[in-house]
């Protein structure tokens, strides 16, 4: 079929030839009919598409390789992001186009990024007509003037059937993900997890941006209704908060989870949000949960009954990582061009499961920088198989998975647009109080939302702050609508001597984790360095 396609850009004129039935930037409805007569999933309520990824249910960060050539080879971090060799990449590539003969592929034209100069032109080109229905949610589309004469910069090709051979093709597993820049192509392989897809284009977007003097930004956004120029963003890991706390219905939803931030302002890479179901509640979060049962919403990996075709939020027994995926036009407040003003705020999230952060925290430039290089977050027990204790996660960036560069990269690039625009930083922890994880409790979700909108409005500023003893950054000592108690983080224990103990057990570990960016950062950030 060459419907809606560039004719002079097709398949073939890529070099991908002889396959079956190729289906150009199918729409929602076509895409989800293939999906159900080929039996990869099923509608659900409201016309929702239920599907399974089998074994890969979330992303494969060892599998992920980037190929070493001369073009990258002063700019990859390559401690982070293991090499493959050209000629292995190119038996794997054509391996791949073997694999492919004869069976049929749903391709889409897709923009990564809402900014129309800074937007880059991504062809994905998949064996699953739902992953076509994902990334379709996930990215920017179209128009159909424009796909006639869409030219694709760089092209992802997902084929879960095809099994890579380690010894063959350079990898360390069946599964792998290979991205080459010089060719401008991505091959993912033997993972139906449609997430990879999602962030391929984010590690494109994470090396290409700051080239040009943009910061690519593993975060959430928003802004005040009506008021672009007064715009926020939200850094943080899985299971601070980012998504919900950045959907809040008195302002603009820009997007939940990659952003650019350049001279002009701050703009969306994504044309919808990924968002996980696990206790998803209508109560706690209406605008995510009533996506649950919105045509076309893909839902991933969520137990369901069989008959009634209802979904069990609470049911992890397939993942704790069961999501739903959809556009963001399905946010009742979202914004309509996905693009804002210079942020006034720059809040990072973390959940310290220690119970030793404040709830939130006023930061310099510098300590901004040493806590986005930081990126620290805890996983708790029951996340993740084997759990029993809180582990702490340095996950720099807030999202070295899909760092291409040196973290100090992005870390003075951010610095210096902290710096020229005159954002105020915080510092907010959603994760444990009066003691930690399996003593005290997590943070009340009214209190943040009521912290996080003072700081958001400017009324924050106003009042009196203290220099915590540990950390050195400033923490408000009263705000209305907030217990002076929960502001000091050791009055809620009922054990100030074992708080002391904690809190020096923290500073250590974010020490002992900060001593790899000594070398490479400047003065000021090294003297806001804690321990």
């Amino acid at each position: 079929m060459t419907t809606r396609v560039n004719p002079k850009r097709k398949l073939e004129d890529q070099g991908i030839t002889g396959l079956g039935n190729v289906y150009y930037n199918l729409l929602e409805p076509a895409l989800m009919n293939e999906a159900v007569s080929r039996g990869e999933g099923r509608l659900g309520l409201g016309g929702t598409m239920l599907v399974e990824t089998g074994k890969h249910v979330g992303r494969s960060p060892k599998d992920k390789f980037v190929v070493r050539t001369p073009e990258v080879e002063d700019s990859i971090w390559w401690e982070n992001n293991p090499p493959m060799s050209p000629g292995h990449f190119d038996v794997l590539h054509q391996d791949m186009l073997a694999h492919m003969q004869g069976k049929d592929y749903f391709v889409q034209d897709l923009f990564a990024g809402a900014d129309p100069e800074l937007r880059l032109n991504v062809r994905v080109v998949n064996e699953l007509a739902w992953h076509g229905l994902f990334i379709r949610h996930m990215l920017r589309r179209p128009e159909a003037e424009e796909l006639a004469t869409f030219s694709p910069e760089f092209t992802i090709i997902n084929c879960p059937t095809f099994k890579a051979d380690p010894s063959r093709h350079g990898c360390r597993s069946e599964t792998v993900i290979a991205l080459n820049f010089q060719k401008k192509l991505i091959l993912i392989a033997n993972s139906a997890y449609a997430g990879e897809n999602k962030k391929s284009v984010f590690t494109l977007m994470n090396y290409l941006l700051p080239e040009k003097g943009v910061m690519p930004m593993h975060c959430s956004a928003n802004h005040a209704t009506g008021d672009p120029e007064d715009s926020a963003i939200f850094f943080g890991l899985s299971g601070t908060g980012k998504t919900t706390l950045s959907a809040d219905p008195s302002r603009t939803l820009l997007g939940d989870d990659e952003h650019g931030w350049s001279d002009r302002g701050i703009f969306n890479f994504e044309g919808g949000c990924y968002a996980k179901t696990i206790k998803l509640s209508p109560e706690a979060e209406p605008e995510i949960y009533a996506t649950t049962s919105h045509f076309g919403t893909v839902i991933e990996n969520m137990v369901y009954d069989p008959d009634t075709l209802e979904l069990d939020f609470d049911d992890a027994s397939l993942t704790e990582n069961m999501r739903c995926a959809y556009p963001l036009d399905q946010i009742r407040n979202a914004s309509t061009t996905s693009v804002a003003g210079q942020p006034k705020n720059v809040v990072m999230l973390t959940c310290d499961a220690y119970g030793v952060l404040p709830p939130i925290a006023r930061l310099s430039p510098a300590q901004a920088m040493y806590h986005f290089l930081s990126g620290f977050t805890a996983k708790t027990p029951g996340t993740e198989i084997g759990i029993v204790d809180p582990i702490p996660t340095f996950s720099t960036c807030f999202g070295a998975p899909f760092m291409p560069r040196r973290p100090e990269v992005y870390g003075k690039l951010l610095q210096q647009k902290i710096r020229d625009s005159g954002a105020t930083c915080w510092l907010v922890n959603t994760g444990w109080t009066g003691g930690a994880f399996g003593t005290g409790s997590r943070m009340p979700i009214q209190a943040t939302r009521a912290l996080l909108s003072a700081a958001l409005n400017g009324s924050l500023n106003d009042v009196e702050f203290r220099r915590d003893p540990n950390f050195g950054f400033e923490v408000p000592v009263s705000v209305p609508n907030v217990s002076d108690v929960l502001l000091d983080p050791r009055r809620t224990w009922e054990d100030g001597a074992a708080y002391d103990r904690q809190a020096q057990k923290l500073v250590q570990m974010f020490s002992d984790n900060f001593e790899q960016y000594l070398p490479g950062i400047d003065e000021d950030v090294r003297a806001a360095a804690i321990g």
